[in-house]
């Protein structure tokens, strides 16, 4: 019986090794052929630029052509699911976001746990939205807008880029914590919502700062205040919607890198070693913040882990405490 258990164990043991050496050999090839990043958001838009600027630079690292698969829809639960059933293999990533989230916090059923079906590698980005108005909006500053939106409960429309939407919830928890009343207007994109917005159809919203800062020094639209917890570079001269007067207020949206679940610690590692070294560059570092993003990472994939706890507990708050559904 001893002899039975013993080549039970040098077997066990055995193919334990083999399975060590075959990751470890894989992760010095690794990658062998391009790979592919889900971005879950249409091409060309906010969100789908800093992928692009930042895995142009990832390729060359690499060796290998990084090749961005556009499938936006439904709050990014289209590309999160097709990411997630993915062969853990480092050749499909994700390009997380808060988003992410949002849409598991306001969907009650989904084919993928977003925040346990995946792998994380790092944070890229993070960057404030900005509240313009309108200049017809008799208004310059966020205590002015607090009190005409109190003298006129529900008869202001803020825009956003739809329902669930991070620009939504971003509006929503603004009249959560002023404690007013204003009526959401979603629309299918950002695109539609900015022309909207200069045409005076609706009155504010709070869309990313890089597509508005044309809008703004052309005095088109008036920004009141960054939705960060500090001033924008872009903007320096506009104050937090904190410290403006909501005390307390923050929002700020940000961008990363996962896998599908039980990618490869060894794949994992490289990647986030990678990535680091490009997001340490100073071109880098420029080329992101004209699109509006800053870099931001943590030291360890680990630590991303952490951030993205506690986002998916934020958001499943915001969105109770918002009251924000989908239509």
């Amino acid at each position: 019986m001893k002899e039975l258990w013993y080549g039970i164990f040098c077997l066990v043991a055995g193919s334990l090794v083999l399975v060590a050496a075959v990751f470890e050999a894989q992760a010095q090839t690794y990658p062998a052929r391009p790979v592919r990043l889900i971005v879950p958001f249409s091409p060309g838009g906010a969100a789908d630029v800093p992928a692009r600027i930042l895995m142009q630079r990832l390729s060359e690292t690499l060796g290998q052509q990084v090749v961005i698969e556009n499938r936006p829809g439904a709050g990014s639960t289209i590309g999160a699911d097709a990411a997630a059933k993915a062969p853990p293999d480092g050749y499909t990533l994700f390009w997380i976001s808060n988003t992410h989230f949002v849409s598991a916090a306001l969907h009650k059923k989904l084919t993928y746990d977003a925040l346990n079906d995946f792998t994380p590698v790092t944070q890229v980005t993070s960057a404030p939205n900005v509240l313009v108005v309108h200049p017809s909006l008799p208004v310059k500053t966020i205590k002015e807008l607090v009190a005409l939106a109190k003298a006129k409960p529900g008869q202001i429309d803020y825009a956003s880029s739809g329902n669930g939407s991070t620009q939504h919830l971003t509006g929503a928890l603004f009249c959560s914590m002023a404690g007013i009343r204003m009526t959401h207007i979603p629309y299918r994109g950002s695109g539609p919502v900015t022309a909207d917005l200069l045409g005076g159809q609706v009155q504010l919203a709070f869309p990313g700062i890089a597509g508005m800062l044309p809008h703004i020094k052309s005095g088109k639209l008036r920004a009141l205040g960054v939705t960060g917890h500090k001033r924008s570079p872009e903007l320096p001269g506009v104050p937090t919607i904190a410290e403006a007067g909501v005390k307390g207020y923050e929002m700020v949206a940000w961008f990363g890198i996962s896998g599908p679940k039980a990618l490869p610690r060894e794949i994992q590692m490289k990647l986030h070693g990678d990535l680091l070294r490009v997001l340490r560059t100073p071109e880098m570092q420029k080329s992101l913040s004209a699109a509006g993003q800053e870099p931001a990472w943590q030291d360890t994939s680990e630590r991303f882990y952490e951030f993205l706890k506690v986002e998916s507990a934020k958001w499943v708050r915001v969105v109770r405490d918002s009251g924000a559904q989908l239509e």
